[in-house]
């Protein structure tokens, strides 16, 4: 019976996990649509790709024992998959710093997971010391992920405005949290349960904030005094375009007409 329930939990906790994977796609059809990453920040989707790497690892039999984690491994396999998309298409549409800021970050978190699964699959040799040895790296990373969002929440708090912490992310977080904690301790696995301790009040704080900050909406910005002046300076360039050529013109008509006059003469 405890079993059924534990993987009745992990089912919910896969379904809730995808929803929270998928939830960028709306911030991304923004994206792609306005051709630019705004003031969107790539730093939990590389987070999360962390997590679902070594996660992923940590299910599979080398790690865990046969097949007991097998929910893990399916929603953290799904969710490197979605979180390479979303990475993509973030490179693809940021600014060149904005480039060198997901290599930079990227690159480090693709070598620390290889480095893990080579270590535990040929240093460790039984399951016990291979979870540990795993989960410790994964309980480093998960806590991270679920950690990210203060960057955002301290944005909302400055400008008092949700535009760029959406509800739907902050409540599928808080979700999934609460059930992989449940998940984690229904399998006495601490590994599981120790970042969704944290994952869960965090998720808590981030619908607070929103439900706070939700009625001021976006902020738009009134034109600043160097816009105008900018215009008026752009404007007052073309107007004196405009005339340089039109000068220009009525001095070729009037060579013409003279050439024409000379040419009866």
């Amino acid at each position: 019976m405890a079993e059924k329930i534990r993987m009745a939990v992990g089912i919910l906790g896969n379904a809730a996990s995808l929803l929270l994977y998928a939830a960028p796609i709306l911030t991304f059809s923004r994206v792609i649509r306005n051709k630019s990453t705004e003031e969107f920040s790539c730093v939990p989707y590389i987070l999360a790709l962390s997590n679902c790497f070594l996660y992923t690892w940590y299910g599979l039999p080398i790690v865990s024992y046969q097949w007991e984690n097998f929910p893990v491994v399916t929603i953290n396999g799904l969710g490197i998959l979605l979180e390479l998309s979303f990475i993509g298409l973030y490179f693809y549409f940021a600014s060149s710093n904005g480039k060198k800021k997901v290599a930079i970050l990227t690159i480090p978190v693709i070598v620390v997971f290889c480095i893990t699964a080579i270590l535990s699959a040929f240093v460790f040799h039984d399951h016990p010391h291979r979870k540990a040895f795993v989960g410790s790296i994964g309980l480093v990373a998960s806590v991270a992920m679920y950690g990210s969002p203060l960057i955002v929440m301290k944005q909302v708090i400055q400008t008092k405005s949700v535009e760029f912490m959406p509800f739907y992310l902050s409540f599928f977080s808080f979700l999934a949290s609460s059930l992989w904690m449940a998940y984690g301790l229904l399998s006495r696995d601490l590994f599981l349960a120790s970042p969704n301790l944290v994952g869960t009040p965090l998720g808590i704080l981030q619908l607070l904030l929103y439900c706070k900050y939700k009625k001021n909406g976006i902020i738009e910005e009134e034109p600043q005094k160097w816009d105008l002046e900018s215009s008026y300076e752009k404007s007052k360039q073309q107007l004196e375009k405009l005339d340089d050529e039109k000068q220009k013109q009525d001095e070729k008509q009037r060579q013409h007409s003279q050439i024409d006059a000379d040419t009866k003469m």
